[in-house]
C-alpha cells in the first residue's frame, strides 16, 4: 500500500465517490481521486504511529479484563454485550478478509516481478486483477490497460490463499521460533533495501516534500494505516505481564517506534529513488524502483538486492495472509459459537479438528475478490474496518470505568479519560481521510449485518427471551 499512499489515486473524472470525505467537508468540491502524501509519507507514518499507540494502551485495558486470551469480539462479547459483540464481530470479519484481499494483491505483484528476475512473462490478464480503476502502465509509463474493468483474472492472487487455506484445513500450529525467524527475515530485507538504496538518492525528488498539504498527509496516514494492522496482539498480553502497569506502555510504544522507524526509512529512500507520481498504482513499488534502478545505473548489485528483498517480502505476506486467514475463520468459528452465526460454521473437522467449513468459506471470500478487484480498492474497506473497531474499543473502555470502575484491570491506561477520548479522536480524523465511496460501501455492510442480527441471530442467541 505504500506506493498508494505516496501517489494516490487518479481517475478519469472528478465524483463525490472518489473524494476523501474530510476534503469533501472541507471545500465542498468533488475531486478526481485522492491526494498521495509524496515525500512527506514519513509524518503520515508518524501521525498513524501516534494514533496506534492511543489505542494500543486502550486495548490493552480492556484485554486485561478478561482472563483469557482473543479478539475484540471475545473482550467485548464478554464486557459490553451481545449487540456490541455482533457489531464488532462483523466489522472484524470485514476487516480479516479485505486486509487478506489486499495481502494477496500485493502478493501476486512480487510473484509477478520475481518471475520478471527469472525472465519469465505469462499472459498479462491472467495476473492483474480484472478491475483497475486507474489502469495499468508499465515502467515506461505506456497504457497497457485502460481505467475500468477488464477481461482477466489475478490467478497468483488466488492461488496463494487457497493455498494457505488447505494448509489452515489440515491444521497448523504456530511457533515462535519460526515467527521469530520471519520477522528477522523481514527485517533484514526492509535494512538491506534501506541501505543499498540510499546511496542512489536522488535530492531532488524530495522537492516539494508535501505536494499535497496536510490533505496528502492525512489521506496518505488513512491508506499507510494498513501496514500498522496486527499491532494491537501485543496489548492482549496486558493480563499475563508481570508489571503491566509499566510493561504494557513500554511493550506497545516500543513496538510502534521500531515499525515506524522502518517503514520511514523505507518511505524516505524509496521517494527518493523514483519521482514519487510514477508509484500510482503500483502494488509493488519497492521492487519495481529497484529494477527501474538498475535497468538506469547499471548497478549489478541491485539486481540482487531486489531478489532479496523479494524474497523477504513473499515471506512476510505468506506469513501474514496465513495468520489473518486463521483469524478470519476463528472469529466465523466463535460466533457461530455463540449462536449468532449457523451452526455449520463452528463445526470442526473429525480428523484435523480445524473448523473446516470456515476456513474454506473464509478462502472463497478472500480468494475470488482478490483475484478481480485492486489494491487500493480493497484496503479501503480493510482501514476503516479497523478503525470503526478501534473506535469501539476505546469507547468500551469509557463505558466499562463508568459502569464498573471496580472491575479488576490489569493495566490501565494512564491520565484518565485523556487516552480513550484521544483515540476515538484520532481515528476518526483518519476514516474521514478515506474516500465517500469507501464509507458509503462501509455503512452499507453494517447495515447488512444488523438485518441479520436482528432477523436471523438474536432469535438463535441464548439470551433471546422469546
Amino acid at each position: 500500500m505504500i506506493g498508494t499512499a505516496i501517489a494516490g489515486q487518479r481517475f478519469s473524472v472528478a465524483s463525490i465517490e472518489n473524494t476523501p470525505l474530510i476534503d469533501y467537508l472541507v471545500r465542498h468540491t468533488a475531486m478526481q481521486g485522492r491526494p498521495g502524501a509524496g515525500p512527506a509519507l514519513a509524518l503520515s507514518l508518524v501521525l498513524v504511529a501516534i494514533v496506534c499507540a492511543f489505542t494500543g494502551l486502550c486495548y490493552a485495558e480492556l484485554a486485561s479484563m478478561i482472563p483469557i486470551a482473543g479478539s475484540a469480539y471475545t473482550y467485548t462479547y464478554a464486557t459490553l454485550g451481545e449487540l456490541v459483540a455482533w457489531i464488532i464481530g462483523w466489522d472484524l470479519i470485514l476487516e480479516y478478509a479485505f486486509s487478506n484481499m489486499s495481502v494477496s494483491v500485493g502478493f501476486a505483484a512480487h510473484i509477478v516481478d520475481l518471475m520478471d528476475w527469472f525472465n519469465i512473462h505469462p499472459p498479462l490478464q491472467w495476473i492483474s486483477p480484472a478491475y483497475l480503476p486507474t489502469g495499468l502502465q508499465d515502467l515506461a509509463g505506456n497504457d497497457l490497460y485502460r481505467p475500468g474493468w477488464h477481461f482477466g483474472f489475478n490467478v497468483p492472487a488466488f492461488l496463494i490463499v487457497m493455498l494457505l487455506t488447505v494448509i489452515l484445513v489440515r491444521g497448523v500450529r504456530e511457533s515462535a521460533e519460526t515467527n521469530n525467524i520471519m520477522v528477522l527475515i523481514k527485517i533484514a530485507a526492509i535494512l538491506v533495501f534501506v541501505f543499498a538504496g540510499a546511496s542512489f538518492i536522488q535530492p531532488r525528488y524530495y522537492h516539494p516534500f508535501s505536494p499535497n498539504g496536510w490533505s496528502g498527509v492525512l489521506t496518505g496516514g488513512s491508506i499507510i494505516f494498513f501496514t500498522y494492522i496486527g499491532f494491537d496482539s501485543v496489548s492482549t498480553a496486558a493480563e499475563e505481564c508481570r508489571q503491566p502497569q509499566r510493561n504494557v506502555p513500554i511493550g506497545i510504544i516500543g513496538t510502534l517506534i521500531v515499525c515506524t522507524v522502518l517503514y520511514i526509512g523505507v518511505a524516505v529512500v524509496l521517494t527518493g529513488l523514483v519521482p514519487w507520481q510514477s508509484m500510482m498504482g503500483d502494488a509493488a513499488p519497492v521492487v519495481n524502483a529497484l529494477k527501474k534502478l538498475s535497468i538506469s545505473t547499471g548497478a549489478h548489485r541491485l539486481h540482487w538486492v531486489r531478489l532479496f528483498v523479494l524474497l523477504g517480502a513473499l515471506m512476510g505476506m505468506i506469513s501474514s495472509i496465513l495468520v489473518f486467514q486463521l483469524g478470519q475463520a476463528r472469529v466465523w468459528f466463535a460466533m457461530s459459537r455463540d449462536r449468532l452465526l449457523p451452526s455449520a460454521f463452528s463445526r470442526i473437522h473429525p480428523r484435523f479438528r480445524t473448523p473446516a467449513l470456515a476456513t474454506w468459506v473464509a478462502g472463497f471470500v478472500v480468494g475470488i475478490p482478490a483475484g478481480l478487484l485492486d489494491i487500493g480498492t480493497v484496503s479501503n474497506l480493510s482501514n476503516i474496518g479497523t478503525l470503526f473497531a478501534f473506535v469501539l474499543v476505546s469507547i468500551g473502555v469509557l463505558i466499562l470505568r463508568y459502569r464498573e470502575p471496580e472491575r479488576h484491570r490489569a493495566f490501565r491506561a494512564p491520565f484518565g479519560p485523556v487516552i480513550p477520548v484521544l483515540s476515538i479522536l484520532f481515528c476518526v480524523v483518519l476514516m474521514t481521510g478515506l474516500e465517500v465511496m469507501t464509507w458509503l460501501r462501509f455503512f452499507g455492510w453494517l447495515v447488512i449485518g444488523l438485518v441479520i442480527y436482528a432477523l436471523y441471530s438474536r432469535k438463535r442467541s441464548e439470551f433471546f427471551a422469546g
